[in-house]
């Protein structure tokens, strides 16, 4: 996971953050462009980066109450941030005794198409491969698995299972070959080496809401990529220096510190921001 922060994915995450209004309104563009300068971002990249948004139809065009350009989540794209909320800001660890979930699909040879699609999906929401046309996760996934395969129109390729693992090799073995371990530890690290030390100094020197705004929209553009990436596996199964639980550790101290200290600074741009928390699938909204 490279420190990358484009445009698009920083803007999907400010509606993640600090977008999602109780009624609906739209954020002002002007708000967007002020709000994305603060990380650096110019007009014309905001401005090409909520096209494209809105041509994928997750912001829909709009008029504030005070008569002002702006754009709104669609039903779509607020799906996705609350999907996203269950997963980026879980805090409770899985349990082996809960299970796992199986998606088994056959795709005819004339949609192949489709069968890339599906392959792709299943590896954004943190399914690994038990099998060929077999993919497997942890069964909590299960809710949100179904709503995007039905949301892309994937699921009458797609048979659901769930139950336990009993054999015959051992589940922690099973899991090492379902899942690139080593690659997602090293996401981890990444993460932790770009976002430790701004826990550290914050806990030494807190700063302004300006800061603190930015340090949140910037360590949450990078999180919210790893829980995708991570399914998330029961303790038992993991070696024993797996990084995810310190890395989880950060950024919940880091929501804690800066998220609505953040919104002291957006509040005057966005007017009624910031009554949720969380943002979507990183893949399917945001790049």
């Amino acid at each position: 996971m490279a420190e990358q922060h484009t445009p698009r994915s920083l803007i999907v995450s400010l509606y993640g953050a600090y977008g999602r209004t109780p009624d609906g309104s739209p954020m002002p563009v002007a708000a967007l462009i002020r709000l994305l300068a603060v990380l650096g971002v110019d007009a014309p990249s905001v401005r090409s980066s909520v096209s494209r948004l809105k041509r994928r139809g997750l912001l829909l065009p709009g008029r504030t109450a005070d008569g002002a350009a702006g754009y709104a989540l669609s039903e779509d794209a607020r799906r996705l941030l609350d999907d996203g909320d269950r997963r980026i800001y879980a805090r409770t660890e899985p349990k082996l005794s809960e299970g796992w979930v199986l998606a088994v699909f056959s795709v005819p040879e004339a949609e192949r198409h489709k069968r890339h699609l599906l392959r792709s999906r299943l590896a954004r929401l943190g399914f690994g491969t038990a099998a060929p046309g077999v993919w497997i996760a942890p069964a909590r996934l299960y809710e949100e698995t179904r709503n995007a395969l039905e949301r892309l129109e994937l699921s009458p390729y797609v048979d659901l299972f769930r139950g336990d693992h009993l054999g015959y090799a051992a589940t922690a073995g099973a899991v090492a070959r379902w899942w690139d371990l080593p690659s997602i530890a090293g996401l981890h690290e990444e993460f932790l080496a770009a976002h430790e030390p701004v826990l550290a100094a914050w806990r030494a020197a807190p700063a302004g809401a300006e800061d603190a705004y930015r340090d949140y929209l910037l360590v949450l553009d990078s999180w919210r990529r790893l829980p995708y990436a991570d399914p998330v596996l029961p303790a038992e199964l993991l070696p024993d220096d797996w990084p995810g639980r310190r890395s989880a550790e950060v950024f919940a101290a880091l929501h804690e510190l800066l998220r609505d200290r953040g919104a002291e600074f957006v509040r005057p741009y966005v007017s009624g921001a910031g009554e949720h928390s969380g943002t979507g699938d990183p893949n399917g909204a945001g790049d």
